[in-house]
This record gives structure tokens, C-alpha cells and sequence, in this order.
């Protein structure tokens, strides 16, 4: 059964799930500074944020788990620790070796912070209910992304490119006594039947071996997936072949943004009508046709205002996409909820990190980009169509 849970909840679960990305997007515009800082390329300094999202991977993998073993209180605390710890580490680095160190423990404390919120959902909701609480984060979430280059650009105003880690630090401390407060204090046990002695490979066993669950893992990687090749190669789309400014590549971006906005507030509505599955199901339709649009805008030659709706209907479907799916997944583990979520993170970040980072080997054309997002989306559509069948709940 669904458990009451604090009106605060969701918006303190949906911060604690921002501090991810905020270390990846807000230090974006700092890249030039901390270049000439450390005496290193820009692309030198690139690798931190490559560094970051396999350390965040990791960090689910071992924090998820970990929970379920002693406990969701001590991991988060010890996690943000990480976290602060290393924030002020990069803050003072000297060289781009001590700040690629110190970024990789930021990481991993990270990925255990951020690991825990879907553990917690599990621990308190069910059902619709978890769909729609993982809907009221998501729709919090999504605008962290957007926001966090802004909040950057405006420390490096006032400040230098460490300034930037220092308000991770202040921020991640600030969300202690929230998560004390509204989130681990009303938290259901850790598990109702514990098994304390469960070593980490029988966790994951337990969890692989819940073959009903599997397609939503694979899901949750290749579905993200089509986003993260958008946002990689965003720039390069709009403004290199479509040939647009800065500022009109701001307000194209942007209206993926919205439309995730909008997909997510319909979904809250929607739930109480039709089930996560059904709902995800459509969503993950309307990806695939969202991106034989852009298949077609493409061959065509289309110009980018044609272009543009095909790509807020791809991207925007993923505000549907996630809660549901996050719901579908967590609903098998009533025990090992940690290590499933751990599980679920790792495969997101992970998958979709490794396939942005493959499709830039590419040739950077607007074909190669939506050939790829093609791909992803095909993956999912075959797990629908031989797995999920449509009608099945």
C-alpha cells in the first residue's frame, strides 16, 4: 500500500535529483577560464565532464545496494559528504590532474545521493501513485538542465570558475536538514524483511533475475538515449546546419524544455485514467514517430521551423517517458529497491553517456545524428511490440 507522504516531498526529492544535473550543466561557461586557469585545452577540460557522468554510473551501482544493507539515512549522508568534500577539493585544484581526481569523487558521491530518490518513491508508493509522485520530481527536474548554465554564467559574474564549486558545496549542504526533515524522517523502514547478510552480487542477481522487470531497464537506457544524442549535438543541428545565432539556438532549445513541461503536467492528468504501462507505452510511440519526422524533415532538405516540431514531439515524449517507466520498474522490488534503482541509474548514464560519446565519432552530419536517435528509438519500440504488447497490463 501507498503511503501518505509531506506536500514538501516531491519538490525536496526533485533538488536532491537536481544537484546531478547542476554539476554537469552549471560549470559549462567556465570552460575558457578554468582552461587558461590550469594551462590546459578546452578539450583537456572536457574530460571532467566525461569523468563525471561514468563516475556518477559507478556511484549508483555501489550506492544503491549499499542501501538496502544499512540503510537509505547513512548513504545519503555519507554520499552528500562525498560530495561537499570533493566540490571544495575541485574548487582548489591546481592542476587539471587533482581536479580530474577530485571531479571523479564528486561523482561518486553523487551517485549516491542521487540513486536513493527513486529507492525512496519505492519505499513509500505504489502504482499510480509512484507514477505520479516520479511525475511531480521529473517536472522539477526538468527545468535544473535548463537554468544551471544560467546560474553559472551569473557566479562566473561575480566570481571565478571556483566560485561555481563552491556553490555546489553550499547547495549540497543546504540539502541536509531538508532531507532530514521531509524526506527520511517520515521514510518508510528499510525493509521490511531485511537480509543483512546478502553480499552485493546477490543483490544484483536478484534483480537480473526479475525477468518482468528487464525491459523496463533497457527502456530507461536506449529511451534517454535519443535525448542525450539531441543535447550532444544540439549545437552543432541549430546552429552550425540550420545556421542560427546563439540566442535562437537558446529559444530552440528551449522549447524541447517546455514541451517536456507540458507532456509531464498531461501525465499527472492522464494517470488517473489509464495505468503507467499504457501511458508509456503511447509516449514511447509517439518518440518513434517523432523521430521518423525528423527522418523525413531531413531527406527533405525541410528548413529548421518545420524541423523544430518533429524535435520538441521526440524530446518532449521523454517527459512522459521517465516517471512512468521509472514506475513501472521499481514496482517489482519491494525488497532491493536500492540496488534495482542503482541498477536503473547506472543504465541510463551509462548507456546514453557511451552512445553520446560514440556518436561523436561520427560524421558530423544532420543524417548521422537522427540516424542514430533512429536507432535508439527502434530499440524501443521492437522491447513494445515483442514484449510489452499493447493491452497487457
Amino acid at each position: 500500500m501507498s503511503r501518505p507522504y509531506p506536500l514538501a516531498l516531491p519538490f525536496v526529492l526533485a533538488l536532491t535529483m537536481a544537484l546531478g544535473p547542476f554539476s554537469i550543466d552549471a560549470y559549462l561557461p567556465a570552460f575558457p577560464a578554468m582552461a587558461e586557469a590550469l594551462g590546459v585545452n578546452i578539450g583537456e577540460v572536457a574530460r571532467s565532464l566525461s569523468i563525471y557522468v561514468f563516475g556518477l554510473a559507478v556511484g549508483q551501482l555501489v550506492g544503491g545496494p549499499l542501501s538496502d544493507h544499512i540503510g537509505r539515512a547513512r548513504v545519503m549522508y555519507a554520499g552528500l559528504g562525498i560530495f561537499i568534500v570533493a566540490c571544495v577539493g575541485v574548487s582548489q585544484a591546481g592542476s587539471l590532474e587533482t581536479l580530474l581526481r577530485w571531479r571523479a569523487a564528486q561523482a561518486f558521491g553523487g551517485g549516491w545521493v542521487m540513486v536513493l530518490v527513486p529507492a525512496l518513491v519505492r519505499d513509500r508508493v505504489r502504482g499510480r501513485d509512484a507514477a505520479k509522485l516520479f511525475s511531480m520530481i521529473g517536472l522539477i527536474m526538468v527545468v535544473a538542465p535548463g537554468v544551471a548554465p544560467s546560474i553559472g554564467s551569473a557566479l562566473l559574474a561575480v566570481g571565478s570558475w571556483r566560485t561555481v564549486f563552491q556553490f555546489l558545496a553550499v547547495y549540497a549542504l543546504g540539502l541536509i536538514p531538508l532531507i532530514t526533515l521531509f524526506v527520511l524522517r517520515s521514510a518508510a523502514p528499510k525493509n521490511s524483511t531485511p537480509a543483512p547478510r546478502e553480499s552485493l552480487l546477490t543483490r544484483y542477481r536478484s534483480v537480473f533475475t526479475t525477468t518482468p522487470a528487464l525491459p523496463f531497464l533497457f527502456l530507461q537506457a536506449f529511451a534517454f538515449s535519443v535525448m542525450m544524442l539531441f543535447i550532444t549535438h544540439s549545437s552543432f543541428i541549430y546552429q552550425e546546419h540550420f545556421g542560427q545565432s546563439e540566442s535562437v539556438f537558446a529559444l530552440l532549445f528551449g522549447a524541447n524544455i517546455v514541451m517536456m513541461l507540458l507532456v509531464n503536467l498531461a501525465n499527472r492528468a492522464v494517470l488517473n485514467r489509464f495505468t503507467s504501462r499504457q501511458i508509456l507505452i503511447t509516449c514511447l510511440s509517439v518518440q518513434f514517430v517523432g523521430v521518423l519526422l525528423l527522418a523525413v524533415m531531413t531527406w527533405t532538405g525541410a528548413s529548421v521551423w518545420l524541423f523544430l516540431p518533429a524535435m520538441m514531439i521526440t524530446v518532449g515524449a521523454q517527459g512522459g517517458v521517465a516517471p512512468n517507466n521509472q514506475a513501472c520498474f521499481m514496482e517489482f522490488f519491494e525488497r532491493h529497491g536500492g540496488t534495482a534503482a542503482s541498477l536503473l541509474g547506472a543504465a541510463q548514464f551509462g548507456v546514453a553517456g557511451l552512445l553520446s560519446a560514440l556518436s561523436t565519432l561520427m560524421p558530423e552530419t544532420l543524417g548521422s545524428v537522427i540516424a542514430a536517435m533512429f536507432i535508439c528509438s527502434s530499440i524501443c519500440m521492437m522491447i513494445v511490440v515483442r514484449v510489452l504488447r499493447p493491452g497487457r497490463d
